[in-house]
């Protein structure tokens, strides 16, 4: 039978019954990862990472050295060498869109001179176009209610599309990833309308890239209606763009794209494959967590200025008895950094003098005091004393929603700056093509004798 009339996603006692199966037969017991050294999630317990890789696209620095020791400072991001609160604090003083100026850094090495930046933004412009029928065969065709898996799907239908897919050869895959950065907004916009339409019975339009736009600017035009925004809207969404494009090779999908491009397959495969890491909301999904959060937050807390009412919801988020009741205060913490996440405190000035313009005092004041009371209850709480800090997304949620941005998209627009730097990690790793990727893992079965069917137990 190819075919069927039956719910695809329907669960049966079958499946449960293996579950469990699986669950009981699948857990480890957690001791054995310090009795074997094992660096969970690549870290040690303090929080150094564990060496896999070398890169020259970004680097991170969190810690200093004083006395001999390491201690932690306050964070700092670079791309290519060049401190990104400098790259920031340039664009803004041009008064200027500084996405595209950026993704050229990344991808080549070097900041571009003015006749080189507007050769490469006709370049993204040339390659903004999908192909024919491509938004009504394949985005409006299968609406999802993710937006990131819609644009997967995209990804790896745009595989079929060109007609040299898995030519791996460096032109080859710098433009294909040039087509992609270019096409990113469409993708995830289209597949946003698609969605509001066939499953929210909303009216649906599809608008046209205009080739003078930046891309901050092409997104809020294919979004809204009626296409306008205003010009600061536009240059805080360039700026939050700029933030999320690169983080170091360690992420998790930017990690991803680099084990998948080390097995030699197509760029339409590795991308998608950092799109899947990239979802999950212990990574870039964490923005919509914060969001939501924080709509539960200003239900539940009567005064928004009452430090006490607030300090015993964050109480209660981390005893489990509020919001999602994962025991997670989310936008709180980081990895990697301790003290500050330096795109943090950039976005936060922006999203102050949004909020300033746009009317939001009320919710920004909210956050702000969150933002301070979170670690002191974290401390007590937990009895973590290191320090924790907000990170990247904690404000960026509220920015989207100032933005008119819906939280279905949220997550793709990290995507839609983050491709800049997928694509110069899976070309880095193709330049420098060694050995496939292959991290150990250590096996704790025992033996065990080989029993024939027959004599095997049985019960019904």
């Amino acid at each position: 039978m190819i075919e069927t009339t039956w719910d695809y996603s329907a669960n049966t006692p079958e499946i449960d019954f293996l579950a469990e199966k699986m669950t009981e037969n699948s857990i480890i017991d957690p001791a054995l990862y310090g009795k074997y050294d094992v660096k969970r999630g690549l870290r040690d317990l303090d929080g150094k990472g564990v060496l896999t890789g070398l890169t020259d696209i970004s680097t991170i620095k969190q810690n200093k050295l004083v006395d001999g020791k390491l201690v932690p400072c306050e964070g700092e991001l670079y791309y290519r060498g060049y401190n990104v609160n400098d790259i920031v604090g340039g664009i803004l003083r041009d008064d200027r869109f500084g996405f595209e100026e950026v993704v050229y850094l990344l991808l080549f090495g070097e900041m571009p001179n003015k006749y080189e930046l507007k050769n490469f933004r006709n370049l993204l412009v040339h390659y903004r176009t999908l192909p024919q029928n491509f938004v009504r065969d394949v985005i409006l065709k299968a609406p999802s209610e993710d937006m990131m898996n819609s644009i997967a799907r995209s990804v790896l239908t745009l595989f079929s599309y060109d007609k040299m897919p898995n030519d791996t050869s460096i032109n080859n895959v710098l433009r294909q990833c040039i087509q992609l950065i270019s096409v990113f907004p469409m993708l995830s916009v289209y597949s946003y309308h698609s969605y509001n339409h066939y499953l929210r019975d909303n009216s649906l339009y599809i608008h046209r890239a205009e080739p003078e736009m930046s891309t901050a600017e092409v997104i809020l035009s294919l979004l809204r209606p009626d296409r306008h925004y205003t010009d600061l809207e536009a240059k805080v969404l360039d700026m939050a763009l700029i933030l999320h494009m690169e983080h170091g090779g360690g992420n998790n999908s930017t990690f991803t794209t680099h084990v998948v491009t080390s097995s030699g397959t197509d760029t339409y495969s590795a991308i998608s494959a950092a799109l899947a890491s990239l979802k999950g909301p212990k990574h870039g999904g964490a923005n919509v967590k914060v969001f939501e959060m924080f709509e539960d937050m200003k239900e539940q807390v009567k005064d928004w200025k009452d430090n006490d009412e607030i300090a015993a919801y964050l109480e209660k988020l981390l005893d489990k008895k509020a919001f999602d009741h994962k025991g997670l205060i989310y936008g709180m913490g980081h990895a990697v950094y301790t003290i500050s996440d330096p795109r943090q405190v950039i976005l936060k000035g922006a999203v102050k003098k949004l909020a300033e313009a746009e009317g939001y005092h009320k919710e920004f004041d909210l956050y702000e005091r969150v933002e301070k009371l979170a670690p002191l209850v974290i401390g007590k709480k937990r009895r973590i004393y290191k320090g924790v800090a907000s990170n990247v997304d904690f404000y960026s949620g509220l920015l989207y929603s100032m933005l008119d941005i819906p939280s279905e998209l949220y997550t793709p627009l990290f995507a839609t700056a983050r491709i800049a730097g997928w694509s110069a990690h899976r070309l880095e790793e193709l330049v420098n093509a060694g050995k496939i990727i292959r991290p150990a893992y250590m096996s704790i079965s025992d033996e065990k004798k080989y029993v024939n069917l027959n004599d095997r137990n049985t019960s019904e």
